[in-house]
């Protein structure tokens, strides 16, 4: 049964003349707000608040709006080993502000203990450097992405870092490089038009707070997945002094990061673009038992946070970053629906990717239910229902890939690992290659959990649900992927423990760069066959950007606190081959509806037993021409993919993971080739349509695309 408790002015709300400033902290005993001047630094005045019912503490400020920056404190029982822990020296970050004003600094000022004495009460006041909230104004109402709702089977994910993104390019006014702005430039703009990307799936801009050991390190998190402003967007990422134009050209206001980022994303809808918030619910920025008070700890600790049943002064830890979020209690499900809510609502934003995702379903023992009440809420909320919901179906607690309804998308590491197997070396067989390219319907295509009531029955999901990547931010970049065998990590300060070890990457021969030719080809070769196959496969692909550029770690596979030239993409000295056959690419894969079905494809005998006019009939081939039999299914070697409508349409897929030339024999006709990786043997590159007739010689590790075919 869904339980919510609907508390819709938690946070700040401004009416009448007045500002009204709510808190849930059931267990406290005492709350105070502490109102700031305009730099956050010397305090204006501090006032109680008032009890009411369900735990919410609020107070009515006459005077105050827009503007005002506050912050919490919260008086009640320390004692730890029971898992309380209010500190009412500790000026608190509400967990509902709209915008941050400060940075974290990694000081043990912020420690809600003694720094020697953990069992102790820290009595240092650090209103002066504590993060604090400020209210913004209403923002104009969004307006959705230009041409309507995409067709979910046009779209091609993009995955971004809005800092790293644009913090070299040379077009950009330094004062915008790596921000919200910045993103929006006409050059960047041109180049994601240019690859045939869709959908922006920008990594966290939450607000966030560094870790304590980065900050010591001269480091700080550079992907963002820290939170402590769970509706807030990042400061950092906002340009500085920039105004923004009002429909009076006369007025102007100063840009909050608020501004900007709703800006941003409205400039990105009106460019035809969908915009995807990877958003963090699982865990906030104050860590362990050992980490600093600054938001939610000292709010009501038993209650946000879900502890050790069998030693209540420590948490449970299923993120791997010190605490996960109590999402079970309805007040915290609540601050999840009501930030949700306003990414929607106030910025336009069009779905989301929930980091560690099935964390949001599990209950107190660590049980992960599809049915859970927070994952039911963000189904049926009526702001919420219509958008893009992208689970990472994985934490440290279990893997749940497929598990989710048929509400979600799910990023399919099993589509990622098979293909760097067969690919890179050569590992596994035709029928499981041919498994995961046809959306791996082993994982997508049994039935799952209704979002409706309980007595509905169990419904099939569709292959769009699966989304299909060769690489993303966890991990290495597609050039690294070829270019380095170990990962190299040492820049981060763990002894390169840090990071997977196990990437099924090749150096191709040569460890890192190289100036070889032979090596940078058969590189250059690998990366194209790997795009090419993830948008040729069945679901939803996501590429991680820069990829198409030729974007270098150095071999970091986890540079997650690297925000330097290291992970910040140089767009000085590109992949400018790359990056035209990937526009290719993805200009054929939207353009034709055979290569971005929305169905299961059938099999010949399902496809000639049904008149459904969406049905696409697949065969597939060895490089012989044969159907393969059980024996080669079982076994590795080259394949062919013919698809086909209900209309004659037809499409021919070859794939050549060997490291030797195939020669393929093809169906009956003369196919179109559209796309090759590599040059086909006899090829004539002055001709303006290449047909392919009854064979053709593939070359080592190798796709090619033909449509057709023309009767002989």
């Amino acid at each position: 049964m869904l339980t919510r408790v609907e508390h819709p002015t938690l946070g700040a709300t401004v009416e009448q003349g007045a500002l009204r400033l709510s808190l849930a902290a059931p267990a406290a005993t005492k709350v105070e707000v502490q109102l700031f001047d305009a730099r956050g630094e010397q305090t204006i005045g501090r006032w109680h608040a008032e009890q009411g019912c369900d735990g919410i503490w609020s107070i009515h400020l006459r005077g105050h709006g827009v503007g005002t920056i506050y912050g919490w404190r919260v008086d009640g029982p320390w004692a730890p080993a029971d898992g309380l822990r209010f500190n009412p020296h500790k000026l608190l970050l509400d967990p509902y502000a709209q915008e941050v004003v400060g940075h974290f600094d990694g000081s043990d000022l912020h420690l809600g203990h003694q720094p020697d004495r953990p069992d102790l009460r820290d009595t240092r006041d650090n209103a002066a450097s504590a993060l604090k909230a400020r209210v913004i104004a209403p923002l104009p109402r969004p307006h959705g992405r230009r041409g309507g709702p995409l067709d979910p089977s046009q779209r091609i994910i993009y995955e971004l870092n809005i800092r790293g993104y644009t913090a070299l390019h040379p077009q950009i006014d330094p004062l915008e490089r790596g921000t919200y702005r910045g993103l929006t430039h006409p050059a960047v703009l041109a180049h994601l038009h240019r690859i045939g990307v869709t959908t922006l799936c920008l990594q966290p801009v939450q607000h966030r707070a560094d870790e304590s050991r980065l900050l010591r390190a001269g480091l700080r998190n550079y992907w963002g997945y820290n939170p402590i402003a769970w509706s807030a967007p990042e400061a950092r990422l906002a340009s500085q002094g920039g105004h923004a134009q009002k429909s009076d050209p006369a007025a102007q206001v100063q840009v909050g990061p608020s501004a900007e980022f709703h800006e941003m994303v409205q400039r990105l809808h009106d460019e035809g673009f969908e915009v995807i918030l990877d958003i963090v619910y699982n865990h906030s920025a104050e860590g362990d038992e050992t980490g600093p008070t600054l938001s939610l700890r000292g709010i009501d600790n038993a209650l946000y946070y879900v502890l050790d049943p069998d030693d209540q002064s420590r948490y449970r830890n299923w993120s791997g970053c010190g605490n996960v979020l109590n999402l079970q209690h309805p007040i915290v499900l609540q601050m999840v629906i009501q930030s949700l809510r306003s990414w929607v609502s106030q910025y336009g934003v069009d779905g989301f990717r929930f980091d560690l995702a099935t964390i949001l379903g599990r209950d107190p023992t660590g049980q992960f239910d599809p049915q859970a009440d927070l994952l039911r809420a963000i189904e049926t909320d009526l702001v919420l229902s219509h958008c893009i919901l992208i689970a990472e179906p994985w934490d440290l607690a279990g893997y749940g890939l497929g598990e989710f309804s048929s509400r979600w998308l799910e990023w399919n590491d099993r589509y990622r690992d098979q293909q760097r197997r067969w690919w890179l070396h050569r590992h596994g067989n035709l029928g499981e290659i041919a498994c995961r390219i046809a959306g791996s319907s082993d994982v997508f295509g049994r039935p799952v959990a209704s979002i409706e009531p309980s007595n509905a029955a169990p419904i099939l999901r569709g292959p769009l649900s699966s989304v299909h990547f060769i690489t993303a931010h966890d991990g290495f970049t597609l050039h690294d992927l070829v270019s380095y065998q170990q990962r190299y990590n040492e820049a981060n300060g763990e002894d390169n423990r840090d990071g997977h070890a196990h990437n099924l990457s090749i150096n191709c021969g040569t460890e890192g760069n190289t100036n070889d030719t032979a090596v940078q080809s058969q590189r250059l070769q690998l990366r194209k066959a790997l795009l090419a196959n993830l948008l040729a496969a069945l679901g939803t692909p996501m590429i991680l950007a820069g990829d198409e550029w030729g974007h270098s770690q150095a071999g970091n596979n986890n540079a997650y606190c690297q925000d330097n030239p290291l992970t910040w993409i140089d767009w000085s000295s590109g992949d400018e081959e790359l990056c035209e056959f990937l526009a290719q690419a993805a200009h054929l894969r939207r353009s034709s509806p055979l290569l971005r079905s929305p169905f299961w494809w059938q099999t010949a005998a399902q496809f000639a037993a049904t008149d459904d006019t969406h049905a696409l009939c697949a065969k597939w081939y060895c490089a012989s021409g044969d159907e393969p039999s059980d024996a080669q299914w079982g076994s590795a070697g080259g394949l062919q993919l013919h698809l086909q409508d209900r209309r004659g349409n037809q499409a021919l897929l070859l794939f050549n993971s060997d490291l030797q030339t195939q020669e393929f024999l093809l169906p009956p006709g003369r196919w179109a080739l559209v796309l090759a990786s590599a040059p086909l043997d006899g090829e004539n590159a002055q001709a303006t349509t290449v047909w392919l007739a009854s064979s053709c010689k593939l070359a080592p590790q190798s796709v090619c695309w033909a449509l057709g075919p023309l009767t002989a």
